[in-house]
């Protein structure tokens, strides 16, 4: 683990729970896409960092997601380096209290207040094109999180960040995190007609060619999709629904396991009432959700 993985003369990423990428600027100063998901991992990172003699100009977060973000405080302080984030994503890496509070709806207990979900505090700069090292492009990614962004290297290595997971991950679990289901399923579109020297995404294997597992994460969307449907023949509050999910795929539920998938869940329930395959109404003073037939 945190393995320095070279893919071209320029661009690497680091074998990590999250692969970060890095990227020489020049013999002696590299970047960073994100940064791992705590202190434990920047002082990691700061080994290879200091292994190679190269100094650490800046962090490019792809996300303000803890696990993406969680070296940047020990980085910035050690290094001096710069910190970019896009759009909304910069507050919450700025505030990180942000992220357990929209995953809980309100303000989150102690159980949900820790590294997993909540990230230290670093002074992120709002990231925009003119930011980016010379020859790096921007690429919007949203849909897992709020503001997500991949980037592409001079030598068009693409960090694809969190936009797919990989096809173990999915069998396994069913339902990963996501903010937005349309949007997601739109920045799969588009990774799907993407080329490059190498795709790194953040929880799947660097490859060559993306289409195919771009295409396995947009059909297990539309697969959760239709089984929230069927479950949502007869009218059920959101907490049935949840529970339903659980058992049927599985899994185990917990304090952060609710919060994670339960707002997943919560992002499909609108997604399929705003595309008109769920109405809602109120009985006994319980939101309903069902399925409407066609």
């Amino acid at each position: 683990m945190y393995e320095l993985i070279p893919i071209t003369d320029q661009s690497y990423y680091i074998q990590s729970p999250a692969r970060i990428g890095l990227v020489r600027l020049d013999e002696e100063n590299v970047c960073l896409i994100d940064s791992g998901n705590d202190k434990d991992a920047g002082r990691k990172i700061r080994k290879l960092l200091d292994a190679n003699h190269w100094k650490l100009k800046a962090i490019y977060n792809t996300h303000s997601n803890a696990d993406h973000i969680g070296g940047n405080h020990y980085l910035q302080n050690q290094t001096g380096c710069s910190i970019y984030a896009p759009g909304i994503e910069q507050a919450f890496t700025k505030h990180p209290i942000l992220e357990p509070s929209l995953l809980y709806g309100g303000y989150p207990c102690k159980d949900l207040r820790h590294k997993f979900l909540m990230a230290q505090e670093s002074n992120a700069e709002e990231l925009t094109a003119d930011c980016l090292p010379q020859g790096f492009s921007l690429i919007p990614l949203p849909g897992h999180f709020l503001d997500m962004t991949g980037f592409r290297t001079p030598d068009h290595v693409v960090y694809l960040a969190d936009c797919l997971s990989s096809k173990e991950t999915l069998d396994k679990y069913q339902i990963t995190f996501l903010y937005d289901v349309a949007a997601y399923l739109n920045t799969l579109e588009q990774v799907k007609t993407m080329e490059a020297a190498m795709f790194v995404p953040a929880h799947a294997e660097a490859v060559e060619h993306i289409a195919p597992l771009a295409q396995y994460n947009i059909d297990k969307v539309l697969e959760t999709a239709e089984k929230i449907t069927h479950i949502c023949q007869t009218p059920l509050t959101f907490e049935t629904i949840l529970q339903r999910l659980f058992t049927d795929y599985n899994l185990q539920m917990t304090f952060e396991q609710y919060v994670l998938v339960g707002s997943t869940v919560r992002s499909y329930l609108s997604w399929l009432k705003d595309t008109h395959r769920l109405e809602t109404f109120f009985k006994d003073n319980q939101l309903l959700w069902k399925t409407l037939l066609p």
